[in-house]
């Protein structure tokens, strides 16, 4: 076989391969409902998009420096100073897509057998991210009985002398749950305690309708062992723009360079010029925001009256998570949903063990789709 072990082994995206099973039904003339793409259903603003234009036109189509350019890595930054309380200056950031920046981090520091700690349920990339490293990929339940926040007692149970890095996601894909002071500040020892590299997923990080958003780079200490992973593609609705960044300690930048620039070189830079225009633009964040938190209620609500569901209200991203009773695997509940009903939900298996017997929907698409969605599914569960 031509293909290396590591490639033949990765499985692929669970939620694109709904997404392709989708446009398979949609080719074939079917009226599907996609209740599982994780991206904003909202148009880049156009000011952003025009600052590109601009940018292109005066002839920034070329390489930048690896890291970006600077007056995009300085307002990362201040933004970071001044809204999240954490202690950086432009030399502690690398403008990169934000799916790469995880990768590039967990490259960076994974060699083979060594154990990664991934929040079980949680996206589906890490864990196949930590296998083309060679590293082992170790799930740590996010505890339902406190809204899933991370368990702290089987964070610690599932740490040995392998165990090198730990990654969180607040707020959390697929669950929409917030960590608190109390969670960061546990995870604050732990991590110093074991010596570990911390990957703090903060992508969703302006979505948010209940609670707060809190970095563990706050803690200065902490930010010595942590890598922040931000970007545009959520909050700004900028997913095809394959812009954002990460944050790190002086200690780390020069390794996690490399890896940059023996990748993509640098982010590309109309992009980077874009980033630029819409990290000034807290308004059409807002509005976006005050939409999903409309969504999000009439989305709970209704499900809320599904008899077999039981269902939490996410405090932050697209997305919410109900756990369900019925006899059945939450990835043949997917795939019969779309060949019965043609709706697209995530299967919760798809986001690790502790997922099993939940699905996700996301709810960035219109109220229209929503409320045709939720009725054709709730017909689906009625019949099962």
């Amino acid at each position: 076989m031509l293909f290396s072990k590591r490639v033949q082994e990765m499985l692929p995206s669970s939620t694109l391969a709904l997404v392709e099973l989708a446009n398979k039904f949609r080719e074939r003339g079917y009226d599907v409902i996609s209740l599982a793409v994780g991206e904003p259903d909202f148009t880049t603003p156009h000011h952003v998009i025009d600052a590109a234009c601009r940018a292109m036109y005066s002839g920034k189509t070329h390489y930048t420096p690896p890291t970006g350019i600077k007056e995009l890595k300085e307002a990362i930054a201040e933004k970071y100073r001044n809204e999240n309380g954490v202690d950086v200056t432009h030399k502690n950031v690398i403008v990169t897509p934000a799916k790469l920046a995880i990768f590039i981090s967990v490259a960076s520091f994974i060699d083979p057998g060594d154990e990664v700690l991934i929040p079980d349920p949680g996206w589906v990339s890490y864990r196949e991210m930590i296998h083309f490293a060679r590293g082992k990929p170790v799930g740590v339940r996010l505890d339902e009985s406190k809204d899933y926040r991370l368990d702290i007692d089987d964070l610690v149970n599932k740490i040995n002398f392998k165990t090198k890095a730990l990654i969180i996601n607040s707020p959390s894909n697929p669950t929409g749950a917030i960590l608190k002071h109390e969670d960061i500040k546990a995870i604050r020892d732990v991590v110093m305690d074991f010596d570990l590299v911390l990957i703090s997923d903060e992508i969703y990080e302006k979505i948010i309708y209940e609670g707060e958003h809190i970095s563990p780079g706050v803690y200065d200490d902490l930010m010595h062992y942590t890598i922040i992973v931000n970007g545009f593609s959520k909050s700004y609705a900028m997913t095809g723009w394959r812009i954002g960044y990460l944050i790190a300690p002086n200690r780390f930048i020069p390794q996690l360079e490399k890896v940059q620039q023996h990748t993509i070189s640098c982010a590309p830079s109309m992009a980077q010029y874009a980033a630029l225009e819409a990290i000034k633009d807290h308004e059409s964040v807002r509005k976006m925001v005050a939409e999903f938190r409309k969504r999000r209620d009439f989305v709970y609500e209704e499900l809320s009256k599904i008899e077999g569901l039981h269902v939490k209200k996410p405090q932050g991203t697209f997305y919410i998570f109900p756990k369900y009773d019925y006899e059945i695997k939450s990835a043949m509940l997917a795939e019969e949903l779309m060949r019965k009903k043609q709706v697209a939900i995530t299967p919760g298996s798809a986001f690790g063990m502790y997922g099993e017997n939940h699905f996700r929907i996301s709810f960035a698409t219109s109220l229209e789709n929503l409320k045709e969605g939720i009725r054709r599914l709730r017909e689906f569960l009625s019949e099962i």
